[in-house]
């Protein structure tokens, strides 16, 4: 990959050269009423190109800089929710624990009832 980046650049570069030594006249640039400037053809076009380029790679890192704020953002909400699953995941647990508490204690005393029930009654006469 860094061998097609080389010759990329390279060709780049070549071309650059070559349309610079053809495009050598005199363009005269007008920013705003009164300032004008005068210079090769080939200058303005490389200065362009390089103003660009500099554009181009300020508003990629501000959007990288948006994604990354982003993904922060959804980073958090996600630890978050991970937190609160944890939080009901252990709720779950006391609740499933006290639950089988409650049914040993109702089957102890269902079967205590069961006892006491099967047990001849004396009756007194008198």
């Amino acid at each position: 990959m860094r061998a097609i980046n080389f010759l990329i650049i390279f060709l780049f570069c070549a071309a650059l050269v070559l349309f610079s030594l053809e495009n050598t006249d005199p363009a005269t640039i007008k920013f705003v009423k009164g300032v004008d400037i005068q210079a090769p053809l080939c200058i303005e076009l490389i200065g362009a190109m390089g103003l660009g380029a500099i554009l181009a790679w300020i508003f990629g890192i501000l959007s990288w800089f948006q994604r990354f704020l982003e993904s922060r953002k959804t980073t958090r909400e996600i630890r978050e929710r991970e937190n609160r699953i944890q939080a009901l995941e252990k709720d779950l647990e006391q609740y499933k624990a006290e639950l089988q508490e409650q049914q040993q204690a109702l089957s102890s005393a269902t079967e205590a009832t069961e006892v006491t029930d099967t047990q001849p009654k004396v009756i007194a006469k008198s």
